[in-house]
């Protein structure tokens, strides 16, 4: 499932592509979205947000577009006029500058603006978002008996959070993912959320998930680069059996909430 940085990389694009005030041309090949499509078609694009994993495509009076890509979701964007439509497309935007196709996402409907605001009301805080409040996940972290790894995937507690990024978050600041919440001291919290901030506004600049130092770099350890669809260079996510990068123990895996967890069992050791 993609995580928050890939959402806001495409709220952004959205933006970009058909922002302006000009109308968008709306329709939904497979069916699914007819009547939504029908209602959007012809209105101008009037802001595109990212909170957590939602995206929400604003059509002015009309409401907006709510999307959840789920596991399987994708949206592909292309150059000059929309080719004939192949595949099981939900829901296609054409515009001056382009096209977007929208495939398998979770969710995609038109809603109010108080059903956004209900959604986003049942989401933590995301860190990539301006109005982000920390302390509210803080009071939910700090009185939980929930392992901290858990709750930084709970999207009620923390916005936009994959397995990724709280895998290599806890590596990185040397905490046992078993670790209840409410072991953790407001100085652990802070450090975590400054570098999920740091890391997931890397992302969205790299528009890959980066998490080693300076110092464990390929080029810096004289070690290949990492060979993974996900890309980017990390120190335990999918690289369970394999040396860490700073003490050499095994990396572990588990299954934690029916998702698999990745840490070092030295660095980040009770």
């Amino acid at each position: 499932m993609p995580e928050g940085h890939t959402i806001h990389r495409l709220a952004a694009e959205y933006a970009t592509r058909f922002g302006g005030g000009r109308p968008v041309r709306a329709d939904s090949p497979q069916g699914k979205f007819a009547d939504g499509a029908a209602l959007v078609d012809g209105q101008p694009l009037t802001g595109a947000e990212a909170h957590g994993k939602h995206l929400f495509l604003g059509f002015g009076p009309v409401g907006w577009v709510h999307i959840h890509l789920g596991l399987y979701g994708k949206v592909a964007f292309g150059e000059g006029p929309a080719p004939a439509p192949v595949g099981q497309i939900r829901l296609r935007l054409v515009g001056a500058a382009g096209y977007a196709e929208l495939r398998g996402p979770t969710a995609c409907a038109l809603i109010t603006d108080g059903e956004k605001a209900a959604i986003e009301a049942r989401l933590g805080p995301d860190p990539l978002r301006a109005d982000a409040d920390p302390e509210r996940a803080w009071r939910r972290i700090s009185a939980s008996r929930v392992s901290i790894a858990a709750l930084l995937m709970d999207q009620q507690v923390v916005a936009g959070v994959g397995n990724v990024y709280r895998a290599e978050v806890l590596f990185r600041h040397g905490i046992d993912p078993y670790r209840a919440g409410r072991s953790l001291s407001p100085a652990e919290w802070s450090a975590i959320w400054s570098d999920l901030v740091a890391l997931m506004r890397e992302g969205v600049r790299n528009n890959r998930i980066d998490t080693v130092r300076p110092e464990h770099t390929p080029e810096a350890m004289g070690r290949p680069p990492r060979v993974d669809d996900h890309g980017g260079e990390v120190y335990v996510y999918r690289r369970a059996g394999q040396p860490c990068l700073v003490c050499a123990a095994e990396v572990a895996t588990a299954t934690l909430a029916a998702r698999n967890l990745f840490w070092c069992p030295s660095c980040q050791g009770r």
